[in-house]
């Protein structure tokens, strides 16, 4: 005997809603009556749900990092992609960059976008006028901010490690004299600092004679004491019987400078020191460093050691 077939149910009456026989059904009509409602609320113009702004983390600071500035277009290149790399090791860290000249954005336009908290670190490789006075004049123009300064990058010995391996890329595994070209100050700590830079370079090196010398000094040297330009320390390895030492180039990026010393080198010239490893953990520990002291502004002592950060 063959099973009856159920009947089909009734039509519904006009005007009457058809019931939902499936999950998948109801949750269509869910999405299409909601998307609807959200159309309308558009049309009449109400303002957006703000979003929720998340406050300054005081415990993490800006780091501003104060660049110099150059007319050379690879320079704003090589220092952002040092900020990069800062970003890579120290990741969440709010990394801003400004200048002293020359490039956008300059430093005081920086400070004026930032609120809370701030430590400019100075990607300046000794001490000097723009340490001393420009970068601490920037800063006390921006009482919006609460900032501390850190010092230089150099005198240090991650400075030391990063001209290093600069001096081997160039070719200069074993050189067995190094001039390190840096850009010179009227500040005598400026030179102080270049030098302490040159003996931990010589020690990194085995005690190679390592001899600073200027891009700012005069190319015929001066009275005695005075610092001595990149010829006339090229002269004076030269009468020792180094004829061809390596140039380190002791410059955070390309420029003026940097390209005028590498030019008078007769041996390998190492490249600026850029985006390399040592120098973004230098930066980092300038930054950890100045947070941690009470006057914001803190020196290495004689000893230190390279760092791990």
């Amino acid at each position: 005997m063959q099973a009856s077939t159920p009947p089909p149910p009734p039509a519904a009456p006009s005007g009457t809603a058809v019931p939902f026989d499936s999950t998948a059904q109801l949750m269509t009509e869910i999405s299409i009556q909601l998307g609807d409602r959200l159309s309308r609320v558009r049309l009449r113009g109400l303002p957006p749900r703000p979003r929720a702004v998340r406050p300054p983390d005081a415990a993490h600071p800006t780091l501003v990092a104060v660049a110099h500035g150059s007319r050379d277009p690879a320079a704003l290149r090589t220092v952002t992609a040092l900020l990069d790399r800062i970003r890579e090791l120290r990741p969440g860290l709010a990394v801003r960059l400004g200048h002293i000249e020359l490039n956008a954005p300059l430093l005081p336009d920086t400070l004026a976008e930032l609120h809370g908290q701030a430590v400019a670190v100075p990607l300046l490789l000794a001490r000097g006028l723009h340490a001393n006075h420009d970068i601490p004049a920037a800063l006390a123009d921006a009482p919006h901010l609460a900032a501390r300064l850190a010092r230089p990058l150099g005198p240090h010995p991650l400075l030391a490690e990063a001209l290093h391996a600069r001096l081997e890329e160039a070719g200069a595994r074993w050189p067995n004299a190094v001039v390190l070209a840096a850009a010179g100050s009227r500040a005598p700590e400026s030179a102080a600092d270049t030098a302490r830079t040159a003996r931990l370079l010589s020690d990194r090196l085995g005690g190679v004679p390592v001899l600073p010398a200027y891009a700012s000094a005069p190319a015929d040297g001066g009275p005695p004491g005075t610092p001595l330009s990149v010829p006339a320390a090229l002269r004076a390895l030269a009468a020792r019987g180094h004829r061809r030492p390596a140039l380190a180039s002791c410059f955070t990026a390309p420029g003026r400078f940097a390209a005028q010393c590498a030019a008078a080198a007769p041996g390998p010239a190492a490249a600026p020191l850029g985006d390399h490893p040592a120098l973004a953990r230098l930066v980092l520990h300038r930054y950890d460093q100045a947070l941690a002291a009470r006057g914001g502004c803190v020196q290495d002592s004689p000893g230190a050691a390279t760092v791990t950060v």
